[in-house]
């Protein structure tokens, strides 16, 4: 299973493995892109059946064309060849093109420049010089026997922009549930993201913040690759924290807030849930399918509409703990059992074999 340690494929890779594991299955991590934290190397150790290696290639989000990916292909056939894997889980679509092994490929798609796009610059035709990661990203979606989507609401957005992609199993992401805590909440927002994407829609939330009657915190680095860098003039940047720390957070704020105009599931919105905060989103397809009755919608992009949600949720307690209750019943839907049950069957379909004969191979 490929990941990387820049974006949210770490936490998902993870949590994958240790749930494939724990079905008794052995998981080989295999690095892609800037190298993983000491802290991060760390999280591996716990893992009884899954090792990682990592290997000196780039992801297709960092380089400016396809040549710097030549190298993709190979270095996965010769861990293919040295490890014999039942099966080849990819978390980034374009590493299946060239990709020669005897094994079945699963894809996952996390996401991708051309659903960000379509979703973030409307009907905008998406920039030539980005025409290429969407070939590419195409061309792998077509060779994998079996597609990964965290969201109905994504896949169709993936066969909008890649046409008709075959076999998409959609299976939602997990966390795995908690206790919410029962001591008074803080008046305060919370929202988290990475605010150099336009896609989470920073500038949105700093306005609404200038409406706010109560704090906005915008947990998530400010600093993209690409020297994007808003500046909040009136919601509290707190930059990157450490997963202890935003939970902390999460634990404590009364609302949690999404403006993001783009999500293919939205990991943050249900930790925050299941965390017991009320929820305040932006009304976009996947929010929609996934919270639909558990949380309060503002159109995307609507500062004004979103402050005004949060001043009627400042001054109703009432209503607060009601969204927060409904939010986190929605949030035991997506369970880490619901999920490695969808990931065997998709891996079943991929290899020819049934999820009961996964299992009784064991």
């Amino acid at each position: 299973m490929t990941l990387d340690a820049v974006g949210g494929v770490w936490r998902y890779a993870l949590d994958l493995a240790e749930g494939l594991g724990e079905a008794g299955i052995d998981v080989l991590l295999v690095g892609f892109g800037p190298k993983p934290s000491p802290d991060r190397l760390r999280e591996i150790e716990r893992f009884g059946r899954a090792s990682l290696v990592w290997v000196d290639e780039s992801l297709d989000w960092m380089v400016s064309d396809a040549t710097a990916l030549t190298g993709v292909a190979p270095a996965l056939q010769r861990l293919a060849a040295d490890w014999r894997p039942d099966l080849i889980h990819l978390n980034l679509p374009s590493q299946a093109v060239g990709l020669q092994v005897s094994c079945p490929v699963v894809a996952a798609t996390h996401s991708c420049l051309a659903t960000w796009w379509q979703a973030v610059c409307g009907g905008a035709p998406l920039p030539a010089e980005w025409l290429w990661q969407r070939c590419l990203t195409g061309e792998g979606l077509a060779q994998a026997a079996r597609v990964l989507a965290p969201s109905a609401s994504h896949a169709a957005a993936t066969r909008t922009a890649y046409g008709d992609v075959a076999s998409i199993d959609v299976v939602h992401n997990a966390s795995l549930a908690v206790c919410p805590p029962t001591r008074q909440r803080k008046p305060v927002v919370l929202s988290a993201g990475r605010w150099w994407d336009e896609g989470k829609g920073a500038a949105t939330l700093d306005a609404a913040a200038a409406l706010s009657p109560w704090p906005v915190l915008m947990a998530g680095g400010l600093d993209g690759p690409d020297s994007l860098c808003p500046q909040p003039a009136h919601a509290l940047a707190l930059g990157d924290l450490a997963p202890a720390t935003l939970t902390t957070l999460m634990e404590r704020a009364a609302v949690f807030t999404s403006p993001s105009l783009y999500e293919p599931f939205g990991l943050a919105v249900l930790e925050a849930a299941q965390r017991g905060a009320a929820l305040v989103l932006s009304d976009i397809p996947t929010f929609r399918e996934l919270w639909r009755g558990a949380a309060l919608f503002v159109p995307p992009g609507d500062p004004a509409a979103l402050a005004a949600v949060i001043t009627r949720l400042a001054g109703d307690e009432g209503e607060r703990a009601h969204l927060a209750g409904a939010a986190l019943r929605r949030a035991a839907d997506f369970s880490p059992e619901r999920q490695i049950e969808g990931v065997l069957r998709c891996y079943g379909a991929a290899l020819g074999a049934s999820v009961s004969t996964l299992a009784a191979a064991e």
